[in-house]
């Protein structure tokens, strides 16, 4: 599975620790993760993380643009609800995105936890179905 990893600033440390917990599950699947958050989980487990720019800078584009070209299939996308974002519109269209093309989404540790857990448990294996027969989500025009 294709799974993004972004924390805004005040959910890094969240985030770092949540990949130190379920690195044995995360290790067995391609990561992406916006620059900061993907140095800084790189720098504090051993995970592969393929970094993309920073969220402010291009990067939650360039995860949306993998959510509709079906190169992704989960996002963990822990949010600050208390912080007001710059990128604000970048935001709301990936998580638009997500809901478009369905793609499993969690933006808090909760969730995310239950979501990792369930890969691990299969839950998430429809998405491999998807990808193998090419397909994705196709939309009504």
């Amino acid at each position: 599975m294709n799974i993004a990893l972004i924390a805004h600033d005040g959910k890094k440390t969240d985030m770092i620790n949540f990949s130190i917990a379920y690195e044995h599950i995360l290790q067995k699947h391609s990561l992406y993760a916006t620059g900061t958050t993907g140095q800084r989980i790189m720098e504090n487990t051993a995970l592969n993380i393929h970094r993309l720019m920073s969220g402010p800078l291009g990067g939650d584009q360039q995860i949306g643009s993998m959510i509709a070209e079906n190169r992704m299939d989960l996002v963990l996308f822990f949010r600050d609800p208390l912080t007001a974002q710059p990128h604000e519109p970048d935001i709301i269209a990936l998580l638009r995105l997500c809901d478009v093309y369905g793609i499993p989404l969690a933006t808090n540790i909760g969730t995310a936890e239950v979501l990792v857990k369930s890969i691990e448990q299969g839950g998430l294996d429809w998405r491999n179905e998807v990808n193998k027969e090419g397909k994705g989500v196709i939309l009504n025009e």
